[in-house]
């Protein structure tokens, strides 16, 4: 260990419990919620495991009428659900990490899908953003009721074992709504005033240490501002600590709403919260954690050092490493698997209900195909050489964990440097964190002897069948199409045939380095994601006139699911993009584009030039060499050829990077193309 890290390490008391370290995974969704308790108590067993001297749980409801369906939270409602948390706790508790638990009512947040309650809030006030969802104002029955049950409930968790139980009041939900005017606008005694209105949440706490007695220490999660969104202004948030500073034993401060909080590296900072959170010190002198993407440990140790934090706190951190305490403890800092900001864990979270990471593609496999993300068994097949054919997210990941279960490999690369499509995409503005994908991955394959790397060799299929494999992996990838077949018609566009510097593709622009003529520039994006809008940025920081034309509703919807979608359309517009929405080009003519809107109706652009970002197609010509002609594999001592990441389907980045795991896990199965059965036994 660094001298300078020693602090990190220093354990601290939190009311009656003691921290072992200054690492602290916050509560934080995975889809696994208490359904999956099995691949719940795994996930965070692993991060104790990894060094992280508190885990916690996600939010777990205590009401039927704080219910999350259709999301998956950790319900808390009986005996039965607490049955199914104690193989996190015991799994948490087996590496000697503390165990928390985020007990939650969301309010009028809380979608009520499978108990079809009413929601209920503060006040009889509309939602702001879902104006048809109108709550039931709470009744002072109703406020002693849900405190009745977040007390049984902290009460079954100490039962648990349970360590640090929570009232979770932040990011908007319930606390917070009795706390802000915005949403507050009783006249009784739970309303007005300050005072007032914290008078729901204190009691809350008091409610909550009653029932835990000196068994657990007693935390509470605050928004201490939400940064010009409705919510809580930072003199009241600092206000609230004091009230409530001789009933909490931990202060888990955050800022802005989940998008601030969770703000993706394209538009926030690490530490980004560190202007309000900072400020926390000087309400309490209990201790204080709070998240901000923390990669780098010397901003670790200084946060706790100055004591402007006294834990570190860490969701996708330790979610794209778990690893993450061991390797500090060890001096491994080159080791740090570190985390993109790019949210992809929200994504699968929320769009797919189970947790995953553009750089961790164990996280949220650790039950159910029992992977690891530091120890992998040997391969059966060690003694067999391996060739992998491309160097990009899938190729480098595939390459890297068959060298580390014994394989000999030789990573081949027909460009001068590794990366494929991000060797590109990183440059793009906003987007150079995607860089650390291909980067960690450069430098492990630079610690493992028995891989490889060769680049700027272009290998034709008779050198494949020369090499001396005796597997095969093709990665080579995929290209944006040059005849804009896109997806709502499934056609080619006429006139994408026009002349190289009117029609181009992204890497067109940003491998070739080719531009339009003209000033006026259509992006004409289908993916929805990533490609189109960073394309539009580039040339408008050019002095190009650009204009995202989309069929999509929005610009990116992809980005809404990973919380950016409203800053990323923010930013496009300061920055001179501008957008037509709803919009399939039909035709591409000498200076304008030519389309129609939902409505069927016609629509023209002017254009000097078009950007075409409708769909990306395999590279198959090796693969589809290699098997024009079976026998020659054989002949060649081929005995497996395998077809992974964009080679395979084009997808996002991190489904790339987990085909190339899973077939190099799989390699000494029976058939590893077809993917073996994962575990699906939950209950307990």
């Amino acid at each position: 260990m660094l001298e300078r890290h020693a602090v990190l390490f220093e354990p601290i008391q939190i009311g009656p419990k003691v921290l072992p370290n200054r690492f602290y995974q916050v509560p934080h969704a995975t889809g696994f919620g208490l359904a999956m308790p099995r691949s719940q108590a795994a996930f965070r067993g692993l991060r104790a495991e990894g060094g992280w001297g508190g885990v916690c749980v996600e939010y777990a409801p205590v009401s039927p009428d704080s219910d999350e369906a259709p999301e998956m939270a950790a319900d808390f409602f009986d005996a039965e659900d607490a049955a199914a948390l104690v193989l996190t706790v015991d799994a948490i508790h087996a590496h000697g990490a503390l165990a928390g638990l985020e007990l939650f009512h969301g309010g009028i947040e809380s979608a009520n899908g499978s108990s079809r309650l009413s929601r209920i809030a503060p006040s009889q006030l509309a939602h702001h953003e879902e104006p048809a969802v109108v709550p039931k104002e709470m009744t002072v029955d109703d406020i002693a009721r849900v405190q009745r049950e977040w007390a049984e409930a902290a009460r079954r968790a100490r039962d648990c074992g349970i360590d640090i139980v929570y009232v979770y009041g932040a990011h908007g939900y319930l606390g917070t709504q009795f706390l802000s005017p915005f949403f507050n606008h009783r006249r009784d005694r739970y309303g007005g005033v300050l005072e007032n209105r914290a008078r729901f949440w204190l009691e809350t706490l008091e409610a909550v240490r009653l029932a835990v007695g000196d068994d657990c220490a007693v935390a509470t999660r605050v928004g201490v501002d939400f940064r010009g969104e409705p919510g809580v202004t930072i003199d009241e948030g600092l206000e609230f600590i004091r009230l409530a500073d001789s009933l909490v034993d931990l202060f888990d401060v955050n800022t802005g709403t989940w998008p601030q909080d969770s703000g993706t590296a394209r538009y926030f900072p690490e530490g980004h919260g560190r202007p309000w959170t900072g400020q926390v010190r000087q309400a309490t002198g209990k201790p204080i954690v709070s998240v901000g993407r923390f990669n780098n440990p010397d901003l670790m140790a200084s946060l706790v050092a100055s004591r402007e934090l006294d834990i570190v706190g860490a969701a996708r951190p330790a979610i794209a490493d778990p690893f993450l305490p061991r390797k500090i403890a060890e001096g491994r800092l080159e080791d740090i698997r570190e985390c993109t900001g790019s949210n992809v864990c929200i994504y699968k979270e929320e769009v797919h209900h189970r947790v995953g990471c553009i750089q961790n593609p164990t996280a949220g496999e650790e039950y159910r195909r029992g992977w690891h993300p530091e120890v992998m068994a040997r391969s059966a097949l060690s003694d067999l050489p391996v060739l992998v054919v491309g160097a990009g997210p899938a190729g480098l990941e595939c390459a890297l964990t068959l060298g580390r279960r014994g394989h000999e490999v030789h990573l081949v690369e027909a460009e001068g440097e590794v990366g494929g499509h991000l060797r590109w995409m990183r440059r793009l503005p906003t987007l150079g964190e995607l860089g650390r994908v291909v980067d960690w991955r450069r430098t492990q394959l630079g610690k493992v002897s028995n891989v490889s790397l060769v680049c700027g060799r272009r290998l034709a299929t008779a050198e494949v069948l020369d090499y001396g494999a005796a597997l095969v992996v093709v990665a080579t990838g995929s290209r944006w199409r040059t005849d804009g077949l896109q997806p709502r018609t499934h056609e080619p566009i006429p006139g994408a045939e026009a002349g190289p510097t009117a029609v181009l593709t992204p890497e067109d622009v940003m491998v070739r380095g080719l531009r339009p003529e003209g000033r006026r520039v259509v992006v004409y994006d289908c993916e929805g994601y990533l490609a189109g809008s960073g394309v539009a940025e580039q040339l408008a920081s050019e002095g190009y006139e650009a204009t995202i034309v989309t069929p999509f509703d929005v610009v990116s919807p992809v980005s809404d699911e990973t919380l950016e979608g409203g800053f990323l359309r923010a930013h496009l517009h300061e920055v001179g993009v501008r957008a037509v929405r709803g919009v399939t080009i039909e035709s591409i003519e000498p200076g304008s584009v030519k389309g129609r809107d939902e409505l069927g109706e016609p629509v023209v652009l002017d254009a000097a030039a078009v950007v075409l970002v409708t769909q990306r197609s395999s590279e198959l010509a090796l693969w589809d060499d290699l098997h024009a002609d079976p026998l020659s594999l054989a002949e060649a001592g081929i005995r497996g050829c395998y077809l992974i990441g964009d080679a395979l389907s084009p997808r996002m980045t991190s489904e790339a990077v987990f085909e190339g795991h899973r077939l190099a896990m799989e390699i000494d199965a029976g058939d590893p193309a077809t993917p073996l059965r994962v575990r699906r036994h939950e209950q307990v």
